[in-house]
């Protein structure tokens, strides 16, 4: 999932960047995850990028990225991080202010 996007709903946009780090349990767990929280909640327009910090690893510095995996949610602000697998699906949820 490098890039995708939704295109049903009012015509917001919601950027979502992930910071991975290769194929980790974690990283991998992480990519799943948002791919199905993007499929089941958001009905806007979204774009969500995957970036894996081995191979850009300039990157972390430039986008104060400290953990992995880390989401970025850059639009609309503010701008929303959040930090783990992204498991926890409600927690997602409220961060990225989306109504179930």
């Amino acid at each position: 999932m490098n890039e995708d996007q939704g295109t049903a709903g009012v015509g917001k946009t919601m950027k979502l960047t992930l910071y991975v780090a290769g194929q980790t349990p974690k990283s991998v767990a992480a990519i799943r995850n948002l791919e199905r929280i993007v499929a089941e909640h958001l009905e806007g327009l979204y774009e969500v990028e995957v970036i894996d910090l081995r191979e850009h690893p300039q990157l972390a510095r430039e986008h104060n990225i400290v953990a992995i995996p880390t989401l970025v949610r850059s639009l609309p602000v503010p701008v929303q991080k959040i930090i783990g697998d992204l498991s926890d699906e409600e927690k997602v949820l409220v961060h990225l202010q989306v109504d179930n």
